[in-house]
């Protein structure tokens, strides 16, 4: 049996539009930010009395390693925290929430094959079953060790530019500039979670799945 049944006039592109405009802006945005960011740190180390990098030199530096996983870190802290939440809280209204009530949830399950880990059961399905949590918290550690790597590293040139002692990266990770860091991205994260979680109670998107229906009263919880 195919796994999907497709229309003939399904291309590539309508099959995964989504993902695949979603992954050129994103590249499009790095490639800006580590083209920007190589013309920023280079005025930096110039300011320091320090040589200019070469844009290979660059991709490894502290400051392009800090300044991505900074911000990798947040966002994959907000999905993994939004998507634990919503398994045990409820927002009355809102279409980010499941329904106030069991017996309302009624997922449709489209007819093809079934999920490996799921046929196989035990330890595979259970695994599974929170495998989308731990993906995000597993990316979520990744980014924060690179992140206060590269911030440790990019500390420790400047401080060699002024002439100071560097800090050893435990050190460093209890300094007050690198949870300032962390801080500023995790609460617009989260800032983001709660506007989408309360203004889909009142507002609509047309035909967006993270909307409720034109036609649905405020007080309906889910899609």
């Amino acid at each position: 049996m195919a796994e999907e049944t497709r229309r003939p006039t399904d291309s590539f592109f309508r099959r995964n539009g989504l993902s695949l405009v979603a992954a050129a802006l994103m590249i499009g945005s790095l490639v800006g930010q580590l083209l920007t960011g190589h013309a920023v740190y280079n005025e930096e180390r110039g300011e320091l009395g320090l040589a200019a990098l070469s844009f290979a030199q660059y991709l490894v530096s502290g400051h392009a390693l800090s300044s991505t996983f900074e911000n990798w870190e947040s966002e994959f802290l907000q999905m993994g925290m939004f998507v634990l939440l919503t398994v045990v809280l409820r927002q009355k209204g809102s279409s980010e929430s499941r329904p106030m009530r069991a017996e309302d949830e009624n997922p449709r399950i489209d007819p093809g094959p079934t999920p490996w880990p799921v046929r196989k059961g035990g330890l595979w399905k259970s695994l599974y079953g929170h495998s989308l949590a731990i993906a995000f918290m597993a990316l979520f550690a990744l980014s924060f060790a690179l992140h206060a790597f590269g911030s440790w590293e990019r500390d420790g040139v400047e401080r060699m530019a002024r002439h100071e002692a560097s800090l050893a990266l435990g050190d460093y990770v209890l300094s007050s500039q690198f949870w300032f860091e962390s801080f500023q991205n995790w609460q617009s994260e989260f800032l983001a979670v709660l506007s989408l979680v309360l203004l889909s109670i009142w507002l609509r998107q047309k035909d967006s799945p993270q909307s409720k229906p034109l036609e649905a009263p405020h007080s309906q919880t889910g899609e």
